[in-house]
């Protein structure tokens, strides 16, 4: 007996069901070795542009839509989550006892769990209301999973800094700001340098880290001068 999907998922489906193996790894990784655990975040938020290549060029399934939202949830919700509570939990000394700083302890908790909340519900809006459009509303998964990872990679490492940002995240995810979707060949070149974030996180002065953060932070916060590079 075959198993159900023999036949019904295509290429691009695989490359989800990768990122969210992925997002798995990276998760149990960051728990260990947050840079490991960040990198693999990267190689998660890769195979998820790959997919949508991949779809564009050999065609979609009717379950990609489907999937794809919820191996984000796994790699882009839940794993940076584990990502930043691993790294305040071990900078902070908590110990999960009645011993730790109730402030940080709340901190290093409520805001991850905050996070997973946020970004279920903005895949959940943006797979009713955003797939096909040009443009979604949001802070995407993606990017803010990449960016708490690349600001790790990038040497910037205090866990004040990324429970914080983390915090900024959860509410930009579910704002109304509009972000245009990237063209797939600024995918492709922003993959190059993603690759070497991940091989080379430290090469030359942590290069290709800082590299990839400028040029996150740099559509995070201008998606209109983005949108208009596109005309």
């Amino acid at each position: 007996m075959q198993p159900r999907f023999v036949g019904r998922l295509g290429p691009a489906d695989a490359m989800t069901v990768a990122n969210a193996a992925l997002g798995f790894a990276a998760a149990v990784a960051a728990t260990i070795d947050p840079s490991l655990g960040a990198r693999l975040i990267l190689l998660a938020a890769g195979t998820d542009g790959l997919d949508g290549v991949i779809a564009a060029k050999y065609g979609g399934t009717p379950v990609g839509e489907f999937i794809d939202s919820l191996a984000d949830v796994a790699s882009f919700c839940v794993a940076p989550a584990v990502f930043v509570f691993s790294v305040a939990s071990t900078e902070w000394g908590l110990t999960l006892t009645a011993a730790d700083p109730p402030l940080k302890l709340a901190a290093a908790f409520v805001i991850p769990a905050l996070f997973v909340g946020s970004g279920v519900v903005r895949l959940g809006m943006y797979t009713a209301y955003d797939i096909g459009s040009d443009s979604t509303e949001g802070v995407q998964t993606t990017l803010a999973a990449t960016l708490l990872a690349v600001v790790y990679l990038a040497g910037f490492q205090g866990a004040a800094l990324l429970v914080g940002l983390t915090a900024i995240f959860t509410y930009l995810m579910v704002t109304t700001i509009e972000y245009p979707e990237l063209k797939v060949s600024h995918v492709l070149g922003m993959a190059v340098i993603q690759l070497g974030a991940i091989i080379a996180p430290t090469a030359f002065n942590r290069v290709f880290p800082r590299a990839l953060l400028f040029m996150a932070v740099l559509y995070l916060i201008g998606p209109w001068f983005y949108r208009r590079y596109l005309r």
